[in-house]
């Protein structure tokens, strides 16, 4: 149920910056109190993230460079969806095979998960994939990781020490371990 008294209204936007994977806008906007103010956010197009479990209770992890943190980081297999009209399993399906191979006979949804609310709209799409199989990685051209197996309670005694700070990955693993009981 949506509080009504904390809803803001958009007077103004405009569109400050239009890239290949981000639009910023500045909005001019009326707060619930009849006050002006205004908000810089990003609109993003969406993605996906998924956890690939093995049949032996291990995830597929994979070790990227991020330009943004400089740094390799540990995350699950996610991307960006092509459109905002794309059907996000389908992406997820995507995704997952491009960066590691593996194909899942069994997707289950888990939900959204709002990375940055504060500054962007951005939706990550969680799914649960189970029953793989593997065929050949598909790489983007400007795409370069590695991928492993870890154990899931490996995963998260990792998370939980403060070892994964991506948290797409910490709200989807977690999410499994609760749906599964493990």
């Amino acid at each position: 149920m949506t509080d009504m008294s904390l809803i803001e209204k958009k007077l103004n936007s405009v569109k400050v910056f239009s890239g290949r994977l981000l639009n910023v806008y500045s909005d001019e906007i009326e707060l619930p109190n009849g006050n002006k103010s205004s908000r810089e956010y990003i609109m993003h197009v969406g993605a996906v993230c998924v956890v690939a479990l093995t049949d032996d209770n291990k995830v597929i992890v994979e070790r990227q460079y991020r330009y943004p943190m400089h740094e390799v980081t540990l995350e699950i297999p996610a991307g960006k969806l092509d459109s905002k009209e794309e059907d996000p399993l389908d992406a997820a399906k995507r995704e997952l095979k491009e960066e590691t191979g593996a194909v899942a006979d069994k997707m289950t949804y888990l939900g959204k998960f709002y990375p940055t609310p504060a500054y962007s709209d951005e939706v990550i799409h969680m799914y649960l994939a189970e029953e793989l199989h593997f065929e050949s990685q598909s790489l983007d051209d400007d795409e370069f990781l590695t991928f492993d197996l870890v154990p899931i309670n490996e995963l998260v005694d990792s998370i939980m020490a403060g070892n994964v700070p991506d948290g797409k990955t910490q709200a989807a693993v977690l999410a499994v371990c609760r749906k599964l009981g493990l």
